[in-house]
């Protein structure tokens, strides 16, 4: 939610909270934080000039008002000390700490589901955890005034595992690829592509179906039509199955014994699944890579434009490779 800032004035509420209750600075800490004030001195913290910020600084401004204290809310532009640019770096700081508070606790949580057997109670407490970080991630939205591209990042990886976690479990079969060539079909994948998803495309195109295209839903049960396919989403023709990620069953089923895709398949189920069965020296860095890109963009197309050439270059050196 990028803020639209009136020639750069900002919003400012100084305030003196009294010593008692012991508990109201405390509390008045925490809302500030909660609508994402950023403090720029002592008592003293700014916010973006828009309507809601306003009307959310004004409610603090009263409750520390009718508790006997003291609060102005000043339009201001700065001056002297401080400028536009290191505010902005403020609240930039600060949101780039909670996305990568999300983006810790998603890793943690999917180690956690692939490590365990999966028990109808196992599934229920890590769709449980979910639920609580996309949560957490919808309320850092509301106060990431400048629009971070780690807010992409965060939401492409919260995406990936509720596609995985929505998967009914241990499916072994993989499914049959029809006998007749695939050609000009329409591949449906949730949107917001992340690592699993850009991968397959790239190996749909490239492999499977040369004059695919592709369309991108947010509807977590979309129901093909004629000529179309799902990929990597629930209910999905070609998904998960067992401990495989999507990129590897479409691998298995259309292009089993090539050996530079099954190294490939082997990057992407660890960066996926985030749990290390094959332990590849390069996948930090293509994960950074493949990071950078979702950050860079937000258009699905552009997504898997940019890791084309990434993929192809990866085939290349893993296809010669004794």
């Amino acid at each position: 939610m990028c803020a639209n800032i009136n020639s750069m004035t900002w919003l400012i509420l100084i305030h003196q909270i009294p010593a008692k209750p012991s508990y109201f600075r405390a509390k008045i800490w925490r809302r500030l934080q909660q609508i994402g004030a950023i403090p720029i001195k002592q008592a003293v913290y700014a916010m973006p000039n828009t309507d809601r910020c306003l009307e959310d600084l004004t409610w603090i401004a009263k409750e520390i008002n009718d508790q006997g204290g003291e609060a102005i809310i000043l339009n201001a532009s700065l001056l002297e000390g401080l400028v536009d640019e290191q505010v902005i770096q403020l609240f930039n700081k600060a949101r780039q700490a909670d996305y990568e508070k999300i983006l810790d606790e998603g890793r943690t949580l999917m180690h956690s589901y692939h490590s365990q057997k999966r028990t109808d109670s196992v599934v229920l407490e890590h769709k449980t955890g979910l639920r609580k970080l996309k949560k957490l991630f919808t309320a850092t939205v509301n106060i990431d005034f400048f629009s971070l591209p780690e807010q992409q990042q965060a939401e492409a990886c919260l995406d990936e595992m509720e596609t995985i976690f929505h998967l009914p479990g241990g499916k072994e079969r993989l499914p049959l690829a029809t006998e007749l060539e695939l050609s000009g079909y329409t591949w449906v994948t949730k949107s917001n592509v992340y690592v699993d998803r850009i991968a397959s495309a790239w190996l749909i195109k490239r492999f499977i179906d040369h004059e695919a295209s592709f369309k991108f839903t947010k509807d977590s049960h979309y129901e093909v039509s004629d000529n179309e396919f799902r990929f990597d989403m629930r209910e999905a023709e070609y998904t998960h199955q067992g401990d495989m990620c999507t990129f590897e069953v479409l691998v298995q089923t259309f292009c089993a014994g090539d050996r530079g895709l099954g190294t490939i398949a082997k990057l992407i189920h660890d960066i996926d699944l985030k749990d290390d069965s094959f332990g590849l020296p390069e996948t930090a860095g293509i994960h950074a890579i493949l990071d950078s890109i979702v950050a860079t963009s937000s258009d699905d197309f552009k997504r898997i434009e940019l890791a084309t050439t990434i993929f192809d270059g990866l085939l290349a050196n893993y296809s010669i490779k004794k």
